[in-house]
C-alpha cells in the first residue's frame, strides 16, 4: 500500500525525501546540473512524495501559475520502481489535490522521451520545443 504526503516546508523530512529522489534522478542520472535542479521555487512550492514501506519512491512539485493553475515539475522515480505505475499514481493524487483546490488546469515541461506517459494521463502538447539542462521538453497542459 502506497502513501503520499505533501509540504511546504523545506525543513521538513518529507521535502527532504523528495530532494534525494530528485538528486538520484536529475544530477545524477540525467546529469542536470545540481543548482538548476535545486531552485529559487523550492520555497513557492508543495512538495509530493509517494512512500511504500516507509520507502520514498516517487516525487513531484508543484507551484501556482497567475492564471488559477498548477505547474507540475520534478515528477521522478527512483530507477528501482519504475514501470510499476507509481508516477501515475502520484500525479493522478496531485490532480485530486489541485480539482479539491479549484484550481483549473495542470501544466508541466516534459521531458520528450516522456511525452507518451503523460498523454496517456490525458495532457496535450502546447507549444514548441525547447531545451532546458540539455533535455529537449514540451510543455503540455491538462485541463482539470
Amino acid at each position: 500500500m502506497h502513501q503520499i504526503k505533501y509540504t511546504n516546508d523545506i525543513e521538513s523530512e518529507i521535502y527532504q525525501d523528495s530532494l534525494k529522489i530528485r538528486t538520484t534522478v536529475f544530477v545524477k542520472e540525467q546529469n542536470v546540473p545540481e543548482n538548476i535542479e535545486i531552485d529559487k521555487l523550492e520555497n513557492h512550492c508543495t512538495h509530493f512524495v509517494l512512500y511504500g514501506d516507509q520507502t520514498s519512491m516517487a516525487t513531484a512539485r508543484f507551484f501556482v501559475t497567475k492564471d488559477n493553475g498548477i505547474h507540475v515539475q520534478r515528477v521522478a522515480v527512483l530507477k528501482e520502481y519504475r514501470q510499476k505505475h507509481l508516477g501515475s499514481e502520484l500525479l493522478k493524487y496531485i490532480f485530486d489535490f489541485a480539482k479539491k483546490h479549484h484550481y483549473q488546469y495542470v501544466i508541466l515541461g516534459a521531458q520528450d522521451h516522456a511525452q507518451m506517459f503523460y498523454t496517456k494521463l490525458g495532457f496535450k502538447v502546447v507549444g514548441k520545443q525547447y531545451k532546458e539542462a540539455g533535455i529537449l521538453h514540451h510543455d503540455m497542459k491538462l485541463d482539470l
